[in-house]
């Protein structure tokens, strides 16, 4: 068996600091939780920990990166409708992760910000997969509305984006509910009591 050399023993290295994060800070929260702590269950030091990234920003990066391509690679494995569901309900099972993302999105509007590069790759992407999913819908005839499936994606990412930030303020705000009553609005769930497709069904009837 080959034996790896610096370049990938330092890349294992990287991952595994980057999982044992992800982690953490889903479990604890992003905020309550030490680097050193993440140093720890990697048996490195923060100085050690430091010298896998250029800074603690580009550490929290590469962490929201990694769950993020970690979401993707899930949900590509799925093409039902609920799928668009638990894109957008992952955060509410993993609340620390809505710290972090929540901060790093602010800092991310400044361009020099290590976490800009990364928010500005992400919503192209997920706009893409959301508005294919709503066109799905229309084509099935599940939404009927003049507002085109690029234009609701970026509503829904909104109202997604929207309610994680009303979560860090009031922690008794429900996440899942204005995603739910949102989906109903636009007929994206006919089963759902007092949605746009109840209606379409009793006016058929």
């Amino acid at each position: 068996m080959a034996k790896r050399g610096p370049y990938e023993k330092g890349e294992a290295k990287r991952t595994e600091i980057l999982h044992a994060a992800l982690e953490i800070f889903a479990a604890e929260g992003y905020r309550g939780t030490s680097l050193r702590k993440v140093a720890a269950k990697c048996s490195l030091s923060l100085p050690g920990l430091m010298h896998y990234f250029s800074s603690k920003e580009d550490l929290l990066t590469q962490v929201l990166r990694m769950r993020d391509e970690t979401a993707r690679a899930r949900q590509n494995e799925r093409t039902d409708p609920e799928s668009y569901r638990e894109i957008i309900r992952e955060g509410a099972r993993t609340p620390g992760l809505v710290e972090l993302f929540v901060s790093m999105a602010a800092a991310a509007g400044d361009p020099e910000h290590p976490a800009h590069a990364h928010f500005a790759e992400r919503y192209p992407v997920l706009r893409e997969r959301v508005a294919r999913y709503v066109q799905q819908r229309m084509d099935e005839g599940r939404i009927t509305t003049l507002i085109p499936a690029e234009r609701l994606a970026v509503l829904l990412l909104a109202v997604a984006d929207g309610i994680q930030l009303q979560w860090l303020i009031d922690r008794s705000t429900d996440m899942e509910q204005p995603i739910d009553d949102i989906m109903r609005l636009l007929a994206l769930d006919r089963e759902g009591e007092g949605g746009m497709g109840d209606a379409e069904d009793r006016a058929e009837g």
